[in-house]
């Protein structure tokens, strides 16, 4: 069923919404309904109207950033080779986590901020000794740090469990090979 087709200042209003929720939550760790209203120039009547969530209104933001990134994909290709339109679309997608990482935070900012403070610590410590072990041998790029490499391990908390035993492993060899030192 297809939802119903709004009023043209109805489906500007909403658009604007949208954008404004967006730039709240990649750009603050703070997410007020009250701010967005006001940022995309509309009363709360007129949010609530659209969004009678807050929850409703981060889905929205999130569901469309990943159809924006998703359609970047082809058209990246279309007009690039494909190692230019893998970098370029990792370009968008840092945005896409960024507003994701946004989002997430915003529905669960306690339980992530608590998470991610204590598994910093100690894991932390273990991958700087192994890096600094990896620079001491030559084997390891010495512009990154154990920030950098949890950051990126934090895809494995992504993982569907149907595909653990596929992708995980896999992706670590993949993120290995770029810490890599290079001749």
């Amino acid at each position: 069923m297809n939802a119903p087709r709004l009023r043209a200042d109805a489906a500007d209003n909403r658009a604007r919404i949208v954008e404004a929720a967006r730039d709240a939550v990649a750009g603050s760790d703070e997410f007020k309904l009250n701010a967005v209203a006001k940022r995309a120039g509309v009363g709360q009547g007129t949010l609530y109207r659209h969004f009678p969530t807050r929850e409703a209104l981060l889905a929205e933001v999130y569901r469309f950033d990943v159809e924006e990134l998703v359609a970047a994909a082809p058209a990246l290709l279309a007009e690039h080779d494909p190692i230019t339109a893998l970098a370029r679309w990792f370009d968008r997608l840092v945005d896409y986590a960024r507003v994701k990482r946004g989002v997430l935070a915003a529905v669960e900012a306690g339980v992530w901020q608590e998470l991610s403070a204590h598994g910093l610590g100690p894991i932390g410590d273990a991958i700087t000794a192994l890096l600094d072990a990896g620079r001491a041998a030559g084997a390891v790029r010495s512009d990154v740090d154990a920030r950098d490499v949890v950051l990126l391990l934090g895809y494995l908390t992504r993982l569907d469990e149907q595909e653990w035993d596929t992708r995980a492993r896999h992706l670590l060899h993949v993120v290995l090979d770029g810490l890599r030192a290079r001749e």
